[in-house]
Order: C-alpha cells, then structure tokens, then sequence
C-alpha cells in the first residue's frame, strides 16, 4: 500500500501549523474555555487560534475578560508551540524522549530552524530549548515582581501575569490579557525594558543566537554573512524607527506629546521594536499621525531575523536586496560582504520571497477593501500587513470587519507565518541542475 502523506518537509511545516489551527479552534469553541461558559463562535475561535499558532496577535475579542483563565492558559499555550515551530517542539521531544534523531527528522527540523547542516540540527535545537526556557522565566519571574510592586496583585496573579506576557513577548505573539495592551506601563521602563529584551531575542533567530554563543569568548570573532546583515540590520531598523517615530509624535498630544523627554524616548524605542513583529502597543495605535502608519508598515513588512520567532519577509532578505542594489549600482559583478561572495541561488530566492509576499499583501488589500470599504484605506492597509507579518498591531478595526474580511486576515496570517517559511524552503530544496544552459539574451529594463 502506497503512503499518500506528505514528505516534502515544506508540505509536513504546512499541515502541522494548520493542524494545529484546527484543534485550538476546536477547543476554544469547548464552553469550558470561554468566561460565560458559552461555546464560542466557530469565527471568533478560528481567527483567536489562527492569530495565536501564528504568533500574530489580531484579536476580535478581548483576550483579558472573553476567555476563562483555562482559555487564555490555552491561548498562551497555542502562541507557545507556533513561536516555538511544530517540527522543533515534535524534535525536542524525541531527543528527550529517544536520544537520537532520524535523517527525516534532521530534515525537517532544518527547515524550521534553517540549521546551516545536518549536523547543526542537534545543537540549533537544544538551544531553541535553552534560551526559551532561560529567557521565558526569567523575563516572567522580573514581571511578576514589578507587577506585584506597582500594580497591587497578589502574587498568584502577578505570576500568571508576567507569564503570560513573557511567552508573549519572546514568541513575538503580541496578546496581552488587558485591553490597553501594555499602555499603562508606557512610563514603567522596568517592564518595557524585559519586554523588548524578551522580543529582541526571540526575534533574532536561533541561528544568529547559537553563533553569538559559540562566539562570546572570541574578541575578534569573524561572523557570518547572515549574522551580521541580521544583527546590524535589526540595530539599524531599530534605531531609526526611534528616531522617526520621536520626531514625528513628540508633539502628537495623542500619543507621546504629554509624556517628558525621557519617557518620550523610552515610548519611541518600545513602539519600533514592537512594530518588527512583537505586536505589543505602549500608545494609541489608533492614534498615530499618518507618517508613523507609514512607518509601521515599513517596519512591519521587513520583520525580525529568520528561523526565529518573528514574521515579516526577514531582515536579511531585505538587506542581502539592498546589497545587491548597491553592487550594481557600483558596477560590481559580483554581491559582496566582508570578504565574501554571496551566490546567486541565494540572491535570486531572496527576490522571490520579497515579490511574492508584496503580491500576498496586494492581493489582500484587493480582496478586503471592498468588504470593508467603510473603513479607512489606510487602516485597512495596515491591518493587512500586520496579518501578513504575523505582527498583531491594529488601529483598532479588527473586530469591526465583516465575516468575510475577517477570513481574509485568517488567511493572511497562515500565509504570513507559513507560507514564507515554506517557500523558502522549497526554493532551496527544488533545486535541479541542468546539464545544459540556453544562450543569454538581455532584455531592456527600466
């Protein structure tokens, strides 16, 4: 008997996410996860476990007073195991349970983490396990106690709460259990500041965190391309995102304007880091001056460093594409950093994934314009690129959409977690070489 599964490890990534899409909608819709103890709404079940399994953050309904506190624990565990990537919870699992790994599982752990080889896989996967578990508790147990010192909980609450928000903020899930998000700690930098460090590093990707590790007692320690277009790139994004969004809402009596310079400054930071995919709001979104919405779309499409825990096309695809703007510009043959040449293969998939995702947001914005053409166009703009990168920042109309559009973010944000992933993927695998080449021809461009 022929086995009609799927193999193709792109294939296996797709249906895990949708899998398991389908039980935490399953389950969400049990009365016991609901705070009235009503089934929810098929709806509002699928988006709440299609935003949480895509470390998204969209929500139609208040997460803090919708759900029981066994749903919002379900909520926090389905953004955990999609932050976490399905093949690498299922890999972990088998090397605690068995010690040993088949190639298959090499395999398709690789695709998930984007291990450089085989042999990286091991390493990659235990510190996926490592630095969640470091990171996650820590950063949990420092939010716990400010929550108990500020806001007056007990210190079961406070436990639960800066659980929850930690998971969420590592997974750059963005949920939060209150309704304002984190803006009532816009002043309080010691809970924006474990925030963002929880964002950062779940946000720069395994790999990149494995090779700061294996290099943090070498002074002179030579990265490779992909850290380093990451970890400037990410630094870059970051420090003008602040920058812009300082000197276009400063005066903005809506947003920062009634806040002091320092406290001003510490908004700016938290608000361009969350806008790379994190999806945590410290001021009004709603409120934004239009530029900023510019901004965060910006900021929203480019996303966090790849195989980690953010969305977006990826910092290194945009940067490997500024490169070879900037070789081609200077005449150069080849595309070149630091010593080294970057192939081809490499450049040519970077270009798909940005125009096939552009294509992926245009369409999006096509289809749901005319089912909610009551809304604004430019917050209808951003809703769907915060869908498509997996953000979960919104100017506020996400439970004003229509049925209709509302499965049009679902969708979105399945594409958006998985679909880039995947392609990635099998741009890389579906590699076959021709023992022959036709003769070039040069058409005119531009």
């Amino acid at each position: 008997m022929k086995n009609h599964l799927p193999t193709h490890p792109a294939a296996v990534l797709a249906l895990a996410f949708l899998a398991t899409i389908v039980l935490g909608t399953a389950l969400l819709m049990l009365p016991w996860a609901s705070a009235s103890g009503e089934s929810a709404p098929w709806l509002t079940a699928l988006f709440t476990a299609t935003s949480a399994v895509c470390v998204t953050g969209l929500v139609v309904v208040d997460t803090g007073t919708y759900w029981s506190p066994l749903g919002q624990g379900l909520v926090m565990a389905l953004f955990q195991l999609g932050g976490f990537g399905m093949m690498t919870s299922a890999t972990l699992m088998g090397l605690l349970i068995g010690g040993h790994m088949k190639l298959r599982t090499r395999l398709l752990l690789q695709s998930e983490t984007h291990a450089l080889s085989l042999g990286d896989v091991r390493s990659v996967a235990r510190m996926v396990l490592v630095v969640t578990v470091v990171v996650e508790g820590v950063v949990a147990l420092w939010l716990a106690a400010r929550f108990a010192m500020t806001m007056g909980l007990g210190w079961r609450e406070a436990l639960w709460q800066g659980a929850f928000h930690s998971v969420s903020a590592y997974n750059n899930a963005g949920f939060s259990t209150w309704p304002d998000s984190v803006m009532r700690h816009v002043t309080d930098g010691w809970v924006l500041g474990p925030l963002m460090l929880a964002i950062v590093v779940g946000g720069l990707g395994f790999p990149v965190i494995t090779e700061l590790w294996a290099n943090r007692r070498k002074r002179h320690a030579r990265w490779s391309i992909h850290t380093t277009l990451t970890v400037w790139g990410s630094a870059a994004l970051v420090l003008l995102g602040t920058l812009a969004l300082w000197l276009v809402e400063h005066n903005n009596p809506k947003t920062i304007g009634p806040l002091g310079v320092a406290d001003q400054w510490l908004a700016a930071l938290f608000t361009s880091v969350s806008a790379r995919t994190a999806g945590f709001n410290a001021v009004d979104i709603a409120a934004l001056k239009m530029e900023s919405l510019v901004l965060h779309c910006v900021l929203m499409f480019i996303g966090g460093g790849s195989a980690g825990t953010a969305g977006g096309v990826k910092v290194t695809t945009v940067f490997l594409l500024l490169l070879i703007v900037w070789a081609e510009i200077r005449g150069r043959a080849d595309v070149e950093l630091r010593g080294r040449r970057i192939g081809t293969q490499v450049q040519r998939q970077a270009l798909s994934i940005l125009v096939l995702s552009g294509a992926a947001v245009s369409l999006g914005l096509l289809f749901i314009i005319p089912l909610a053409d009551h809304l604004p166009l430019e917050k209808l703009m951003f809703e769907v690129v915060s869908a498509f990168a997996t953000v979960g920042l919104s100017a506020g109309i996400t439970a004003e959409l229509p049925p209709a559009a509302q499965g049009v973010i679902i969708a979105l944000m399945y594409a958006g977690r998985v679909g880039v992933v995947t392609l990635a993927l099998a741009l890389a695998i579906n590699q076959v070489p021709r023992a022959y080449r036709f003769p070039e021809e040069k058409p005119i461009v531009g």
